[in-house]
Order: structure tokens, then C-alpha cells, then sequence
């Protein structure tokens, strides 16, 4: 065939397919306005994420660091997760394994994940292990660990390197993002229509350990540099809803608006900390924007969390913790929220210090303890929490299992709490407990609706060990003006009304379940089981919903 022949035919093919990708195009954002991509909404003071346009309570666990390594090993326990009564999986993705070349990808455990998931009816969550898993670079393609002069390391006071890529690379964040893109790029040609991915979290604990900051030239040179304008137009902008433990130490230096970051600042391991924030969330900000262009699902970032007094470097400094907020607010807006890994004892305490400021809560990570189902009905009651995921699920051990039971009652219960969250009509109550793992089981009252509801805890068995005993907590919701649902364990709750004279009466209490999102009611308990009309008593030792009518009278 003549060349000209040649390039003519080149010219029809190139146009065929060109014509055939814009009608995969078009298709696709046909599907996605009928079908719109997982997102997050605001319903009142909630935050809830959006999928196939229902809101979903994530009642999640997340697998062990290398099980999602193998998809033999994840076969017998796709069954088990759904015998949890899970509904999403949190599962890591390896950036070793997906790029084990560079440019080359090899995407057949995340496949595998996808395929395994929509065949036991569970949801996703992705944790991209990329440039760092719990600070380090454990995770990096062996053609980044290798190539120090290309992909630099963050380096100590003394000079000497660390296992921890330097996020004061361009490189290294360009690399980071390439994969990254790449992954979502795949996941939405793959799940872009079913939606079983529904989340990914941007790396994995992030920060500098044993050193507050990076000190290699480059990070010492943006570190004698002026603080960013980007981030004192933030800081001038939201002076007045700062987080308060960053807003005194900005104020203790001044509230200078301009200069170094010791003199914005002050000296000291917390400005090292502040620096190292600003240019961590910078890398990451970038890799999840390049990861968003291709897939906009939603995007957090998870922090390891600190121990009392310890000074960052002790702990992952600059990671995504509550008194950094601001930090990564300013320099991350396309991470949609962060979230903590709660190991520690204070469980209510962290709730808090995370669900402020317009952070919505999510639990990718917590302990698997005996105490922990009682966490769940606190934080998706008192914090709207969208999920709770307990870590390493599947080695779960069925003589630690109350998790089982307790995603049961909150599957039966999720329309309801779905419906109420961010309407201040839903609370959440447990014991407080603190670091040192001392519980207070002093009644807390709550006032929700026309009423104050005085919440008192037992425990499983009179003298059992308190630590191997379980913790109580419930979940509580005004489902009327003198109708309260009530779930959990190990509660006792007295009522009385917001009326002076008045008294609260118990009318009816019912324990039963909800059956498609319909209350269907089972036994009666006005007699012995409610003291009388006196109480409403969720046992401790097993988890149950009641539904209780109150009257006044004087």
C-alpha cells in the first residue's frame, strides 16, 4: 500500500478510536449522574458518606497489615468477616506490589480485593501504603529504596540517613503520586459503576520518629525560609477558630504575621513539629489531588496518636493530630478529613479532641479488646461517627468476640441513626476511662429531647475482673417526644422531665428489633425487668434494643 495510503488508514483507525473513547466517555458520566461517585454530605451538624445515594454507617474492621498481600490467605477469611457482621473492609494496597517496576503496575490484589468484597456483599475502604506506613518507607518499590541519590531519605541532626523517604522531595511526591493516580484510575475502570470501593486512606500514619523534624539541606533550608504566606492567610483568616492548643502557641510567639518559623513560632521541638506538618500535608495534598483527577472518592488521613508528655519525635511528629488540624487544613484541602488510630484507653477523650471543627469522625483503626463494641454505640451516637473499625479483624478470637453481636444490633439500627445524626435527637454514652486504663463508672445525665436521662453502668458479672470484663455503652435516640430507643449493654436510665412539678412516668418498655428498618416488638417489660416502671435496664453480658414510652404527671 502507498505511504499516503498508510497514514489515511492511520488517520480512520486513530478516529474510530477516539469516537469509541468519547462514547466510553459520555457513558460513563451518564452513569455517574444517575449513580453519582461515593462522596460525603452534610445532613445538620453530620457528616455522613454517600453511596449509590444512601448514607452508610460503616461498621467496619480493618484487615492485618499483610493479609491483603495474598489473595489465598484472604479466602477463608472473606466467610469470617461476614459472620462479624461487617459491612466494609478496610484493606491495605502496597505500593511495592502494584509497581514492583517502575511505570509497570500490576493491579491483581487490588482486583482480587474487589472481587472478594462484592462477592460477600461488603463495601471497601483502601489504605494506600505508599511512601510511608507508620512513618517509615517500608512500602516503597525496591527502585526507591535503592536509588538514594534520585528518591532521598530524610536524614537526622547528625547526618546520618533514615528508613523514612524525605517529603522534601519533589521526586519522591511525583513518584508517590504517578502510582497513586494510577491506582484510582484503575479502581474507577474496574468499580467505577458498583461502587464497592467507597474511601481510601492517603498513606498510613505518617510522621518523623525518632526526630521532630527532617534534617537534611533541604529541609534545613525552607526551615531558616519565611513561613508560607499560603499559611499565615490561613491563620489571619481563622484567627478567631483555630484549634485552641495551635492558637496559644501562636499567640504565646505573638501572633507575629510574618518571618521564620521560630519567629512565627517560637523555638523548640513543637515549631520543628509545625514545619514538618506543613510539608508533610503539602506531599500528601499533592498525591491525593493527582489520585482525585483521576477518581474523586473520598480521602482521609490517619494519625498514631500520642502518649502522655511525650514530645514529638517520641511520637510521629507532625502527623495529622488534633492540635495540628489547622495545619493540615490550610496545606491539604483535598484530604476530605483526618482521622486517629485509637489504641489508647482514653478512647472518649480522643473522640472529642477529633470531632471539632468541622472534622467529622471515622475510626479506621482501634484495639480489639473486650471493652471496644461499647466505644462503637459511643461514637456513632455522640459524635455522628460515619464508622468504627477495630484492627487485625480477622484473627478476632471467638472468646474476645462481642463485636459480632454488637454490629448486629447497630446493622438493625443504622436507618434510624442514619436518619438522626446531626439533629442533636442521638447521644451516645460509656465510661469515661483514662490513659492509665481507670475506668470511671460515675453516672453521666444527658438531656436529649423533653428530658434528663441519668445513665448509671454495670458490669457483665458481680466480682468478675474488670479487665477482662465487658465495658458497657449504648447508643440512645429521641424518636418522639416521649419515645427514646435504647441499645447497647449495661445500662441503667432513670428519666425526669425538663418540667418543674412534673415527673417523668415510665408508660411501656419494649424490647424487640428492627427488621428492615420496621420496629418489630418482642417482650413486654413493665414488671421485674423495668424494676417496676422505675428503670429502663439494658443487662450487661449481651447487647438488645428497647423502645420506651414515657407520660408526665405530678
Amino acid at each position: 500500500m502507498p505511504k499516503s495510503g498508510c497514514l489515511k488508514s492511520r488517520t480512520i483507525t486513530l478516529c474510530v478510536i477516539s469516537v469509541f473513547a468519547a462514547v466510553l466517555a459520555i457513558q460513563s458520566e451518564a452513569a455517574e449522574k444517575v449513580n453519582p461517585v461515593p462522596h460525603l454530605r452534610k445532613q445538620g451538624s453530620a457528616t455522613q458518606l454517600i453511596v449509590d445515594g444512601e448514607p452508610l454507617l460503616m461498621l467496619a474492621g480493618e484487615l492485618g497489615n499483610s493479609s491483603a498481600s495474598s489473595m489465598d490467605y484472604m479466602e477463608p477469611i472473606w466467610p469470617r468477616l461476614v459472620e462479624l457482621n461487617l459491612n466494609t473492609l478496610l484493606a491495605p494496597v502496597y505500593w511495592d506490589l502494584i509497581e514492583p517496576e517502575e511505570e509497570t503496575f500490576d493491579f491483581a490484589l487490588v482486583d482480587g480485593l474487589i472481587t472478594g468484597a462484592r462477592s460477600h456483599n461488603l463495601r471497601l475502604v483502601l489504605l494506600w501504603f505508599g511512601s510511608w506506613k507508620n512513618s517509615m518507607s517500608c512500602y516503597a518499590p525496591v527502585w526507591v529504596k535503592t536509588d538514594l541519590q534520585r528518591f532521598p531519605r530524610a536524614q537526622k541532626r547528625n547526618g546520618s540517613g533514615m528508613e523514612i523517604l524525605s517529603a522534601f522531595s519533589d521526586t519522591n511526591c511525583d513518584a508517590d503520586a504517578r502510582a497513586f493516580a494510577a491506582l484510582m484510575r484503575h479502581i474507577r475502570e474496574v468499580d467505577g459503576r458498583d461502587h464497592t470501593v467507597v474511601m481510601v486512606q492517603v498513606e498510613n500514619e505518617p510522621g518523623m520518629i525518632p526526630q521532630a523534624r527532617d534534617h537534611s539541606a533541604r529541609a534545613n533550608e525552607l526551615f531558616s525560609k519565611p513561613v508560607p504566606q499560603e499559611l499565615m492567610d490561613y491563620l489571619e483568616k481563622n484567627k478567631q477558630t483555630l484549634i485552641p492548643e495551635f492558637h496559644a502557641v501562636w499567640e504565646k510567639a505573638g501572633f507575629k504575621t510574618s518571618g521564620t518559623w521560630e519567629e512565627v513560632f517560637g523555638k523548640g521541638s513543637g515549631t520543628d513539629e509545625i514545619f514538618t506538618a506543613w510539608h508533610y500535608a503539602k506531599y500528601m495534598n499533592k498525591v491525593a489531588a493527582a489520585g482525585r483527577a483521576e477518581y474523586p472518592l473520598p480521602m482521609f488521613a490517619n494519625a498514631a496518636l500520642i502518649r502522655p508528655n511525650y514530645k514529638p519525635g517520641q511520637y510521629p511528629s507532625a502527623g495529622p493530630l488534633p492540635h495540628l488540624m489547622d495545619v493540615w487544613r490550610a496545606a491539604a484541602p483535598k484530604i476530605d478529613f483526618l482521622a486517629p488510630d485509637i489504641y489508647f484507653p482514653n478512647f472518649t477523650e480522643w473522640c472529642r479532641k477529633y470531632h471539632r471543627s468541622g472534622n467529622p469522625l471515622f475510626i479506621p483503626e482501634t484495639g480489639r479488646g473486650s471493652q471496644r463494641p461499647g466505644n462503637a454505640f459511643y461514637a456513632i451516637g455522640r459524635h455522628d461517627a460515619m464508622g468504627f473499625s477495630p484492627f487485625s479483624i480477622e484473627t478476632l478470637e471467638d472468646a474476645e468476640n462481642e463485636l459480632a453481636p454488637a454490629y448486629e444490633i447497630l446493622t438493625q439500627l443504622a436507618p434510624l441513626i442514619l436518619e438522626n445524626q446531626g439533629k442533636a435527637t442521638m447521644t451516645g454514652v460509656v465510661p469515661e476511662v483514662a490513659f492509665d486504663g481507670t475506668v470511671d463508672d460515675a453516672m453521666q445525665k444527658v438531656e436529649l429531647g423533653d428530658y434528663v436521662l441519668t445513665v448509671n453502668f454495670e458490669r457483665r458479672t458481680a466480682g468478675e475482673d474488670s479487665a477482662s470484663s465487658s465495658l458497657p455503652g449504648g447508643i440512645i435516640i429521641s424518636t418522639g417526644p416521649d419515645d427514646y430507643v435504647i441499645a447497647g449493654t449495661g445500662l441503667v436510665v432513670t428519666f425526669a422531665t425538663n418540667s418543674p412539678g412534673e415527673i417523668a412516668g415510665i408508660a411501656s418498655i419494649q424490647q424487640g428489633q428492627y427488621i428492615d428498618g420496621r420496629w418489630v416488638p418482642g417482650r413486654w417489660l413493665n414488671g421485674d425487668q423495668s424494676h417496676q416502671g422505675r428503670h429502663l435496664r439494658l443487662p450487661a453480658g449481651s447487647f438488645e434494643i428497647q423502645h420506651i414510652k414515657l407520660y408526665h404527671y405530678r
